[in-house]
């Protein structure tokens, strides 16, 4: 092997490793798909004048057909006049239109073959860009994964669990500690004389209304005659709940201030 062949040799490895490293795959396939989809103006603009062409041909080949009619009709009505001249002229003009539309028919037919080709070529192309445009976010997405698993695996390297287990362990003392004061107050929030109090006055205003009930089942008369006793009997024992509710509020509040 010759020294020029070696020294290319080494060149082409060197700037193929270098290239290796600086390439980004996820670049590239986002370039490719960019690609693919810069194109699709463009073919589409190929597809609409192939069909275009068709369409011209299309319409000439109607106008000549109604031409042939034409000179068809006016030979006929020179000959039945007797003018055989402007027969004649006419017969030359339907034979030139005649060799038009064939010709024309022609063209007309292959370029509906050329513009279904080309718009069945545009929808494969299409179609062939969508697949591939799946794959490469596919592969995105795998090269993303990828790329956070090294750097999890980078970190995990030199993350040691040990040394900041003493951290943990004194944050969580702190949160339990917080926790345990949050609760006691509370608690003590629940056995307040305000809280006492509160219940004292619900209760009162359900006695008031059960013995609002009461007033207007009597005034109804669906009570009878043992009713009234009941009713005070109710009274005297929410009397003594109240009592014994306020003894107990006294009790804790001499409890709280010892």
């Amino acid at each position: 092997m010759g020294l020029w062949q070696r020294i290319t040799r080494v060149f082409r490895a060197g700037t193929g490793a270098a290239l290796d490293r600086i390439e980004n795959p996820e670049l590239v396939l986002q370039q490719t798909i960019r690609d693919m989809r810069d194109r699709v103006p463009e073919l589409n603009n190929s597809v609409a004048q192939v069909m275009a062409t068709e369409r011209l041909l299309t319409k000439q080949k109607e106008q000549l057909s109604a031409q042939v009619v034409d000179l068809d009709s006016k030979i006929k009505a020179s000959v039945k006049m007797g003018r055989d001249d402007i027969a004649t002229a006419y017969i030359g003009q339907l034979q030139q239109a005649q060799m038009d539309l064939e010709r024309t028919s022609v063209q007309a037919e292959h370029a509906g073959v050329a513009s279904k080709q080309a718009l069945k070529a545009r929808d494969n192309y299409v179609l062939n860009m969508k697949k591939r445009s799946a794959e490469a976010m596919q592969l995105i997405s795998a090269a993303k994964q990828a790329k956070l698993q090294e750097q999890l695996a980078q970190t995990m390297d030199t993350f040691n669990i040990g040394d900041d287990a003493s951290t943990f362990n004194e944050m969580r003392e702190k949160i339990d500690r917080r926790v345990a004061a949050a609760e006691a107050k509370l608690q003590l929030g629940s056995s307040s004389v305000d809280s006492q109090m509160q219940d004292i006055e619900r209760e009162a205003m359900d006695i008031q209304l059960q013995d609002k009930l009461l007033e207007y089942k009597s005034q109804m008369g669906m009570l009878g005659a043992g009713t009234p006793p009941a009713a005070k009997q109710i009274e005297a024992n929410a009397t003594a709940t109240e009592a014994e509710v306020l003894d107990q509020v006294i009790v804790n509040e001499s409890s709280q201030t010892n």
